[in-house]
This record gives structure tokens, sequence and C-alpha cells, in this order.
């Protein structure tokens, strides 16, 4: 008797995410949780025998550990339909996230990858372009989307009962790069490598999702900034720290706050958005509780899992009230959303919108507040339109 086809899992190749790799083995752990997706094959490392060892130690056949990514697609491609990967998770530095998914979309493979999707705003934007000729599927890990009180915000914003959003206030605060040795671990070095980085280290890593989050939340688009990026720490040539003013397409007014040298702090993302009528406030360390605050009436805490909620909400949450559910967890809701999103291209129907992986066009906005910021800093003018393409840097 034939298997439901509903019930296979997805197969997944990985580029990346070797030994020592702190990023992939999340990755793996999300793609994993729900028994949706299977790892068969990777090249996950740039040194061939590294590769072959981290595979083996993941229990994939030795034959289908690849020393490169070219290699992999090749060979995969030759496989059974029923066999090969369906698609390739890149956990790999910045500098390589544009050609590995070339390669593995003109292969004829889906592409997950981790964030920014590219190096630079231009590769994201030909990426575009290989997408919709390819007829494949992308999406982007923006993790912290996938929290299911961050769906509960953005469905609460979307069904007006802010009212209009005059304000948002996003940090990512870190500490972990606030020393001169900090700079010797794995994942500092690539980090503040411009060659392997890009143009940002601390808004490239971190203040994108920060961007990203204020946009997904509030439903509306940054439009212009005023940017200040520095490197707090001697001898770096990147930025571990910045503050950008915003405005947004409907006249709001927005801060955004991002460090790696803020001592203390371990992954502080919060956002605050304010409207006519309410205010919402989430914090990415507390992530099951969600305020909405009014000038006439007690504070709401709503919390994960207890009462009403959007039925995106309910969607990701995987156990019952007080059961915390944390960045695993979100990442795991990404990788779900893909992998219904190949199952349904795969029968030729269309996944809702509402239930998609962030995609290319996230990815080209987070590309574009990467170098806007950074061209911005630049400047001494004040406000800077937010450019989707010829960004000076």
């Amino acid at each position: 008797m034939e298997i439901d086809r509903s019930l296979k899992k997805i197969r997944m190749g990985m580029v990346g995410g070797g030994q020592g790799a702190f990023i992939g083995a999340i990755h793996r752990a999300a793609a994993n949780l729900d028994g949706k997706i299977e790892l068969v094959c990777g090249a996950f490392s740039s040194d061939p025998q590294n590769s072959q060892k981290s595979g083996q130690l993941l229990s994939v056949p030795a034959a289908r550990c690849y020393s490169d990514f070219n290699t992999m697609f090749t060979q995969e491609a030759k496989l059974p339909a029923s066999q090969r990967m369906q698609f390739v998770s890149i956990v790999t530095p910045n500098h390589l996230h544009f050609p590995v998914a070339v390669a593995a979309l003109r292969a004829g493979f889906h592409v997950m990858s981790d964030k920014p999707a590219t190096f630079t705003l231009n590769e994201a934007l030909e990426l575009k372009k290989i997408i919709e000729r390819s007829g494949c599927l992308y999406g982007l890990t923006h993790t912290y989307t996938g929290y299911p009180m961050v769906k509960e915000a953005t469905a609460r914003v979307a069904n007006g009962e802010l009212g209009e959003i005059t304000k948002i206030v996003v940090e990512y605060s870190q500490g972990w790069l606030a020393n001169k040795e900090d700079e010797q671990g794995k994942q500092a070095s690539w980090r503040l490598d411009p060659e392997r980085a890009g143009v940002s280290c601390c808004m490239g890593d971190i203040g994108v999702h920060a961007a990203n989050l204020a946009e997904t939340i509030s439903g509306l688009e940054i439009v212009q900034l005023c940017a200040d990026l520095e490197p707090v720490v001697d001898g770096r040539e990147l930025d571990d720290d910045g503050t950008v003013l915003l405005r947004f397409n409907n006249g709001a007014k927005g801060v955004l706050l991002s460090s790696q040298i803020a001592v203390g702090e371990e992954n502080n993302l919060n956002i605050r958005i304010y409207g006519k009528k309410a205010s919402l406030q989430w914090q990415q360390m507390e992530p099951n509780t969600l305020w909405m605050r009014f000038n006439d009436k007690s504070s709401h805490m709503i919390r994960a899992g207890v009462g009403d909620c959007a039925a995106a909400t309910a969607q990701s949450l995987r156990t019952p009230a007080g059961h915390p559910e944390g960045y695993i967890e979100a990442f795991a809701n990404l990788y779900a959303q893909f992998a219904q999103q190949i199952r349904d291209f795969e029968q030729s129907e269309r996944t809702d919108i509402s239930l998609q992986a962030p995609g290319i066009n996230a990815a080209i906005r987070g590309m574009a507040f990467i170098e806007n910021t950074v061209a911005a800093s630049k400047s001494s003018q004040k406000w800077h339109p937010f450019l989707l393409s010829n960004i000076q840097l």
C-alpha cells in the first residue's frame, strides 16, 4: 500500500553547520522537532574531512557527506526523485549564502537560508530573479517571527486593536563582543571580518532582526532613517553598536537600538509598538508573554495558550499553557511552514501567505536595511530615504 504523501518526511540537505558551528545545530534541531523533515545529506564544512566526520556523527551515510556544495547538488540531482534531497538549508557565513542558494536553485532544489540572505543588496535583487526563473521555493530564517506571541501581536495590530500606529521602539542588545579578547572565538571571527560578514557586523547580525520584527508586527515599512553606527572596541573595522531613527510609511516614528558591546546583556530583543488606542510590548527573553497597555484601563497580560488567540498563534503552539516554548520552537515553526509549502508546491497548491516562512521580499528589505544604515551613518546628512537599490556605500 502506498504511503500517504502528506505523511512522508521532507528530505533536507545542509551546507555548513559542521563540528563547532553554533547555528547549524540549531537549524537541525528545529527542522527535526516536528518529525516532518529528515537530514539526508550535507556539505558540512569547507574541509572535506571535517564534512565527512560531521555528517557521520549525524548518522548521514558517508556517500552523502559531500566535499563541497556543488558536488552535492550535482550528485543529489542524479538520485531518484524519491531519494534525493528536496531542499537545502544554508548555514554558512554570510559571504557564501548567495552562491550556495544560486547553485541549489539552478539544480532544481528549494532553499531555506539563514539570514542575511546575501552578501549585498544587489545579490539579493539578483537572487529574486533567479528564484522566479527557477520556479523553486525560497525561505529565510528570520527566527523571531516564528514565536507564537509575535504572531499574536501581528494579528492584534492588523485587527486594529492598537489603532493607528504612532511610534515603534525596538532593541536588540548583546554583550558578547564587549572586549578585545572576545574576538578569538569562531563565531566572532567571521562576523567581524568584512570579507565574510559584509559591510556590517552588529546591524547585519542582529539589528536586521530588530528591523524585520518592527515591520512584521506593525505591518508598516521603513521609508526613511538616520543612523549612527561605530566600532566601540578599538581596532575593529565593522560596527559593534548602533542607533537608528526610523520613519514609517504611515508617518509613525521609531527608534532601533542594536549593540554587541552592552555588558551584561544576553539576547535582549524587545519591541514596543504604540498606537492611538493601545500599545503592546514583547520581549524575546520572556517569549510567552505579550503585554497590552492603555491610558484608561488596566494593562492586559496575554499568555501563550491561555484564552482565545489568532489562528496563526494557535498553529504555532505545541504545549499547554505554562510550558515555555522558546528559540528552537520558533525556528521549528519556520521549518514546519516551509515543509508544508513544499508539500503544497508538489501538489500544485498554494500556501496561504500568513502560513509561509519569510521569503525573498523580506530578504531584500533586510539587505536594504543593512546597507542603508551603513550608508546613512557615513553621511553628514541627517535623514536618508530607505532605498531598495543604488545605495552608495
